[in-house]
C-alpha cells in the first residue's frame, strides 16, 4: 500500500520489533500445527477473573501495546486472557500497514483461543467446581471380589419391602409391651420410704435414654445385615443402614420410646407446681402418702424447677453414657448373626409379638383372681401400648423430615400424647367418673399408662437435643417443656383450681 493512503499517521510506521513479533506468531503457529511446538516464552496461568464481555475498540484492537508502552503503564486494563513474559529490546523502526496490523491481529487471537482450549488451568477460578461437585462425577471404585461376595451374601438375606415392614410392626409391638412393663416395674420399685426423687417415672428416663444411647453408638451388633458389612465404613452410613433394620427399630423406637415417657414428666410438673405430687409413704414399702401436707407458693416453684432441671439433665447424661459404653465395649460386642435374626428371631417375634398383645387383652376381659388389681396394675397398660407405638412411629416417620432443624413429628406425639393424659387424668379423678367406677378407672389408667406412656418419649427427644445445633436444641427443648407445661395448666388446672381432685377408687 501506498504511504499516499488516508490512514492515520500513527499506522504508516512500526518498530522493527513487532515485524519480527509477527513473524515469529507466524512460525509458532505453523510449528504447533506441525506437532513440534516451538515456543520460546514461558506461559503463565491467567489471573484468577472472570472475563470481560465487553469488545475493546478498533482502535485499540489494531494497536498492541509494545514492551515498552506495557511497562510505563500503557495497556494495563486490556484483557489478555494469557500474560507472556515480553521479547527481548529490539530498535523501534517504522510500523507496518494497516493490512499487516490486522493480519497480525488475527493470528494473535488465533493462536490465544487455540492455547485456551488445550490449556486445563485456563479455566476461571470463580468457576471451577467445588470437590463435592467433582467427587459426585467420578465413577464408583470397583469393589474387592471378597467384598462383593459379602454383599451378595447380606442381599440374599434382604426380604421383601411387604415382609420387612410387617416383621417390623411385630418387632415395636413386642418391644412396646416390653418396655411398658420395665416402666411399670422400675416404678414401683422406686416407690420406697425417704426416697430422693419424688418423681418416680425419671430412673424409667433415665434408663431409656442410656439404652437408645448405647444402640445409637453401637457399630457391631448389625454390622452384618444388609449393606453394612464393613465395620470401618462410616457412621453416617452405618446409621443410615441401621435404622433400616427391623430389629433395631424395634429396640429404639420399641421398648426405649415406651420404656420412656414424655407425658408422665410434665404431668409430674404440673402436680409438683400445684403441690398434688404425691410421695412414697414414710413407713411401708410400695405405698404412697395418704396426705399432702400445704405448703408456699415459692417452695411449690422450686419443686417444678427441680424436676424441669432433673429430668432432662439425667436423660441427655445416660444418653451420652451409653454412648461411651457402647465404644468402652465395642470389642467385646459380639455381632448377631444375619441368619439367625432372618431364619430365627424375626418369625418368632412375628408370634411373641402379636400373641402377647393379644392374651393381654384376653386378660382383660377375663382377668385372673382381684379383676381391679391386675386391669389397673399391667393389663389395661399391656392393652393400649402397642396402637401409643404404632402411632409415635409413623408420625415420626413422616413428619420429622419436614423441618431439618425441629423434629415436627416427634414433638406432635408429646404434646398431643401430654394433652391426652392431662384429659384422661380429669376424669380418672372426677367423682361421677372414674373416680367411683373401677373399670373405667382401670380404663383410664391405661391410657395414660400405656398409651400416652407409648406415644410420648424422652429418650428419642434428648437424642434429638443431643444431635442437634445448640441453638435449634435449645428452641427444641424450651419449645416443647413450654407448650407441654401451658397445655397441662390449661386442661388439668381448669379442674383442679375449679372442682378440685377426687381419690379415685383404683389407686
Amino acid at each position: 500500500m501506498s504511504a499516499n493512503t488516508d490512514i492515520p499517521s500513527f499506522y504508516t510506521k512500526v518498530t522493527e520489533a513487532d515485524r519480527h513479533v509477527g513473524a515469529d506468531e507466524e512460525d509458532e503457529e505453523e510449528e504447533e500445527e506441525d506437532g513440534e511446538p516451538g515456543l520460546t516464552e514461558t506461559i503463565i496461568q491467567p489471573p484468577a477473573r472472570r472475563e470481560d464481555q465487553h469488545h475493546s475498540s478498533w482502535e485499540d484492537t489494531i494497536h498492541r501495546p509494545t514492551r515498552h508502552e506495557l511497562q510505563d503503564g500503557d495497556g494495563q486494563n486490556m484483557e489478555l486472557s494469557e500474560m507472556t513474559i515480553p521479547p527481548p529490546v529490539r530498535p523501534e523502526q517504522q510500523r507496518d500497514s494497516l493490512e499487516a496490523a490486522l493480519q497480525r491481529t488475527n493470528s494473535s487471537k488465533n493462536q490465544q483461543r487455540r492455547s485456551r482450549d488445550s490449556t486445563v488451568g485456563a479455566v476461571n477460578a470463580d468457576d471451577r467446581p467445588s470437590d463435592e461437585e467433582t467427587a459426585v462425577d467420578l465413577p464408583a471404585q470397583e469393589k474387592d471380589p471378597e467384598d462383593q461376595g459379602k454383599d451378595l451374601q447380606t442381599q440374599a438375606y434382604k426380604p421383601s419391602p411387604f415382609i420387612t415392614e410387617f416383621v417390623t410392626l411385630s418387632y415395636l409391638v413386642f418391644f412396646s409391651l416390653l418396655g411398658t412393663l420395665a416402666r411399670l416395674g422400675v416404678n414401683a420399685i422406686t416407690l420406697y420410704p425417704n426416697t430422693p426423687v419424688t418423681s418416680r417415672v425419671l430412673w424409667a428416663n433415665l434408663g431409656g435414654s442410656l439404652v437408645m444411647g448405647f444402640l445409637a453408638e453401637d457399630r457391631r451388633l448389625f454390622r452384618h445385615e444388609w449393606g453394612s458389612p464393613d465395620l470401618n465404613a462410616s457412621a453416617a452410613a452405618h446409621g443410615k443402614i441401621k435404622k433400616t433394620i427391623p430389629l433395631y427399630i424395634g429396640l429404639a423406637t420399641g421398648f426405649c420410646g415406651s420404656f420412656t415417657s414424655f407425658s408422665s414428666f410434665i404431668r409430674d410438673c404440673f402436680l409438683a407446681l400445684t403441690n398434688d405430687l404425691v410421695g412414697p409413704s414414710p413407713t411401708s414399702a410400695y405405698h404412697s402418702e395418704t396426705k399432702i401436707h400445704s405448703r408456699n407458693g415459692g417452695f411449690s416453684f422450686l419443686a417444678l424447677t427441680a424436676i424441669l432441671i432433673l429430668h432432662p439433665a439425667l436423660s441427655l447424661a445416660g444418653l451420652n453414657t451409653g454412648a461411651q459404653l457402647a465404644l468402652l465395649l465395642q470389642p467385646v460386642t459380639p455381632t448377631i448373626p444375619v441368619r439367625l435374626t432372618r431364619y430365627l428371631l424375626d418369625p418368632a417375634v412375628v408370634i411373641l409379638g402379636f400373641g402377647c398383645w393379644l392374651g393381654a387383652v384376653f386378660l382383660a376381659i377375663w382377668p385372673p383372681g382381684d379383676h381391679v388389681h391386675w386391669r389397673f396394675r399391667a393389663v389395661f397398660p399391656l392393652v393400649f401400648a402397642p396402637p401409643g407405638c404404632l402411632l409415635r412411629y409413623y408420625v415420626s416417620k413422616h413428619m420429622n423430615a419436614i423441618v431439618p432443624s425441629f423434629p415436627l413429628g416427634t414433638f406432635v406425639v408429646n404434646i398431643a400424647g401430654t394433652g391426652i393424659l392431662g384429659m384422661a387424668f380429669d376424669l380418672q379423678h372426677a367423682s361421677g367418673a372414674g373416680a367411683s367406677s373401677a373399670n373405667a378407672c382401670a380404663v383410664l389408667q391405661g391410657i395414660m399408662e400405656g398409651f400416652c406412656g407409648c406415644l410420648t418419649t424422652v429418650s428419642t427427644w434428648v437424642a434429638e437435643l443431643n444431635g442437634l445445633r445448640r441453638r435449634h436444641g435449645w428452641v427444641y427443648g424450651l419449645t416443647s417443656v413450654g407448650v407441654g407445661l401451658g397445655l397441662m395448666v390449661i386442661v388439668m388446672g381448669s379442674m383442679g383450681w375449679t372442682i378440685g381432685f377426687e381419690t379415685p377408687v383404683c389407686s
